[in-house]
């Protein structure tokens, strides 16, 4: 027999639906509308002047999302040839031929294949989820659901790939919450679970990755350009997957991080445990690695512009101004 349904409980499921939809809607908004408030000068630093037919994986993604901000169409077809391009060099498992750009050399480590992938995703999840809450949505809206079968065998492939994470890069924080990054946000546009879970996963290994001050440890130690690149990329994560522990570590972190900067703008590398001090290589030059001032700005700026404190952004900017003068 069927139970007679009131209207009031009607009305108390629909209006929950409506809820959950509207906070999702404003979840995805937040970055979008965050980035509209962006300076020109450290937004320009997601892409370069002219994309034209140079494919960079991950790069590519990261002009798509400056497309997005600033409305670019031309920008944003440019962007989709080098996503393109990136998954022309999809293979049958999901994963890349090899760092995701045509004739990269065929890497057959499989931890260095789903490293290389998970680099790739967390920058087109993010890119991506600016798109769909940006006004340029219906210009990419097509190009878009045809990419996602695609998607999909990419996140399967780091999915399958995810006991090689921690074991291939827990000494480091920013890896594990790059991966995490990825995992979170194409969870969110693929209405993945799963894949959220395993992001909150990455996040605990990360967050178990930092000193008794609360930075973010690499190689054992600090370092003023990877700790930065950490709380960048909690803050990417935390806009759209809200963690309130991973919250609350970005403050300690980011408090150490202030003092690392001199009053010309100029990030202090004494004492770094990889960036400025000549004590790791790039694999991409051979030169030694030194401090990511864009991505170091980004970060300042972020959290700055999160919890509204006008002296960090003003320090974003000098930082910025600091690097730029030194071209």
């Amino acid at each position: 027999m069927l139970r007679k349904v009131s209207s009031a409980f009607i009305l108390l499921v629909v209006c929950s639906v409506w809820a959950t939809r509207s906070h999702a809607a404003e979840t995805i908004r937040a970055e979008y509308e965050l980035l509209q408030k962006m300076p020109k000068q450290i937004i320009s630093k997601l892409q370069p002047a002219k994309i034209g037919t140079i494919v960079m994986g991950r790069g590519g993604c990261r002009y798509l999302t400056a497309a997005a901000v600033t409305g670019d169409k031309a920008r944003a077809d440019d962007a989709w040839k080098s996503i393109e391009a990136t998954f022309a060099t999809q293979v049958e498992d999901g994963g890349f031929q090899g760092g995701g750009k045509p004739g990269d050399t065929a890497i057959t480590v499989y931890s260095i294949r789903v490293e290389n992938a998970y680099f790739i995703l967390q920058e087109l999840g993010r890119a991506i989820l600016v798109v769909q809450a940006s006004p340029l949505e219906p210009y990419m809206r097509e190009r878009i659901a045809d990419l996602m079968p695609k998607l999909r065998r990419a996140c399967d492939f780091i999915q399958k790939g995810y006991p090689t994470i921690v074991i291939k890069v827990g000494h480091t924080a920013n890896r594990l919450l790059i991966a995490a990054k990825a995992f979170g946000l194409c969870g969110i546009v693929l209405d993945d679970e799963r894949m959220k879970a395993t992001s909150a996963q990455l996040v605990k290994a990360a967050l178990a990755r930092r000193d008794k001050e609360g930075v973010f440890i690499e190689r054992d130690g600090r370092d003023s350009s990877y700790n930065a690149v950490s709380i960048l990329m909690a803050q990417h994560l935390t806009l759209y997957l809200p963690n309130a522990e991973l919250e609350a570590a970005m403050k300690p972190a980011m408090d150490w991080q202030r003092k690392r900067i001199k009053p010309t703008g100029e990030v202090e590398v004494e004492g770094n445990t990889r960036t400025g001090v000549g004590k790791e290589l790039s694999p991409d030059s051979g030169k030694p690695k030194s401090v990511n001032y864009n991505e170091v700005a980004q970060t300042l700026w972020y959290y700055g512009a999160i919890h509204n404190e006008p002296e960090v952004i003003d320090l974003a900017l000098k930082v910025q101004a600091w690097r730029d003068n030194k071209k």
